[in-house]
């Protein structure tokens, strides 16, 4: 009886071992399946993958294609990258010209399935300015260099030096566009947008759920529009000191002022004489 009694207790043990087993084979299955149902989103800046991954929750993986510490201004995709966005569901950028390598992306991926979603259609873009103290008398004074030194050239020289700078400002309009939309809660609001219906439109089965997050993150969107205007109204200052140009759309929204210590791109160094200016002007409005 005893013999009976551990060969049965063996079984159910082993019973019990193997629908262990089963159980876990079948969750890492679940788990499979829910990954080959998520749709693969690639961004470019960090904010247009927040907003991918808070609005797309658990139907969506979203990552940017922008490595850890890179500039953003001069990133240029690696093939594997390219190969990546073109297999993925979606790509989505800003839009306007603002990501340098986008356009020539773009027409490399048109006749790829992939989704091209850009983020700030029907989105108004205010003009970029990296003007800080000391800055319009050194570009006058640089304009002037420039126009003494074409008049020294020969006619044929300077034709063609005229004929490269105007090329040059055709291709280069879009970097007069201040590109930090995302900070104006607003504008963030038609970006979400934006993604949400672009999510719809992959993956229409989830239309409600992703409609649901993004009336979550509008609503939050809403109410840090809110913050920012009571903060900065109530505030004792209307000035701020900043590393570089890039609060412009709280100027335009909110009334605030930016002296940034560096130009409207983060790689713009300041003169000594800009920044000594800046420095003098901090100290005085305290």
């Amino acid at each position: 009886m005893k013999s009976l009694s551990i060969f049965f207790t063996a079984i159910l043990a082993s019973a019990l071992f193997l629908s262990g087993c089963g159980g876990s084979k079948t969750t890492e299955q679940a788990e499979n399946q829910e990954e080959k149902d998520q749709l693969t989103i690639y961004t470019t800046i960090f904010p247009l993958q927040d907003f991918a991954k808070t609005i797309g929750g658990e139907h969506v993986k979203a990552e940017s294609v922008y490595p850890p510490n890179i500039d953003a201004h001069t990133f240029e995709p690696s093939q594997k990258t390219m190969l990546n966005i073109a297999e993925s569901d979606g790509f989505i950028y800003t839009g306007a010209g603002l990501e340098g390598f986008v356009d020539n992306a773009v027409e490399a991926l048109e006749n790829e399935e992939v989704k091209l979603i850009e983020a700030a259609d029907g989105v108004a873009f205010i003009q970029g300015s990296d003007e800080h103290e000391g800055h319009e008398d050194e570009h006058a004074e640089e304009s002037e260099h420039e126009e003494q030194a074409e008049e020294t050239h020969e006619d044929g020289q300077d034709s063609e030096a005229v004929h490269e700078h105007k090329t040059g400002e055709e291709k280069q309009d879009h970097d007069d566009l201040d590109p930090h939309i995302w900070l104006d809660p607003v504008r963030a609001i038609t970006i979400a947008e934006n993604i949400k219906e672009a999510l719809v439109e992959l993956k229409p089965e989830q239309k409600e759920a992703f409609e649901e997050n993004f009336q979550e993150l509008k609503s939050e969107l809403e109410q840090l529009d809110k913050e920012f205007s009571e903060t900065i109204q109530n505030g004792k200052t209307k000035e701020i000191v900043v590393a570089h140009a890039a609060y412009g759309y709280w100027e335009e929204r909110y009334g605030l002022k930016q002296n940034s210590i560096a130009g409207f791109a983060p790689s713009d160094e300041p003169s000594q004489k800009e920044l000594q200016a800046i420095i003098k002007d901090a100290r005085e409005k305290k």
